[in-house]
C-alpha cells in the first residue's frame, strides 16, 4: 500500500504495464500507473488477504480479534484502492476479492482497469534504462 501511495502522489505520469500477470498486491501497485496497459495474453488475480499461523500458536481472543480487524482493514483499502481506478463499486470489489476472481485483459479493460491492451512493450526508439542496486564493496 506504501508503494501504491508513493506513486500515485509522485508529480509524474507513471505508465504500469501487465506484461504477464498481476496476482494480489501486485494489483494494487499496477492501479499507481496514471496510464495502465496489457498485453492480450495476460491476467489479473484479485483474492482477500489471508494470515499464517506458526505452528503450535496460542493466541488469546482480543489478539485474534485484533489479527481479524487488520485483515479486514487490508481488504477494505485494497478495494477502495481498486474501486478508485476502476468503475466499480468498493462492494463489487471487495466480492471479487472474496471470490478470488481472475480476470482477462478484455474483462479488466471493461473495469476500467486497463486503459489499453497492445502487444508492443516499448514504442520503437524508446530508450531502456536498467537500474540495478548498487552492490556493497567490501572496505
Amino acid at each position: 500500500m506504501s508503494a501504491y501511495n508513493y506513486l500515485k502522489g509522485l508529480p509524474v505520469t507513471i505508465t504500469t504495464h501487465n506484461f504477464g500477470s498481476l496476482d494480489s498486491i501486485s494489483v494494487v501497485l499496477y492501479c499507481g500507473g496514471s496510464k495502465r496497459l496489457s498485453v492480450p495474453q495476460a491476467r489479473f488475480l484479485l483474492h482477500g488477504v489471508s494470515i499464517g499461523f506458526r505452528q503450535n500458536m496460542n493466541l488469546e481472543e482480543k489478539q485474534l480479534e485484533e489479527k481479524l480487524k487488520g485483515l479486514k482493514i487490508d481488504t477494505e483499502n485494497i478495494a477502495k484502492v481498486i474501486s478508485e481506478n476502476t468503475n466499480k463499486s468498493i462492494e463489487e470489489i471487495t466480492t471479487a476479492l472474496l471470490e478470488r476472481t481472475t480476470l482477462n485483459p478484455e474483462t479488466a479493460k471493461t473495469w476500467g482497469l486497463v486503459h489499453e491492451i497492445k502487444s508492443n512493450l516499448f514504442e520503437a526508439g524508446s530508450e531502456v534504462i536498467s537500474i540495478y542496486p548498487q552492490q556493497l564493496k567490501n572496505p
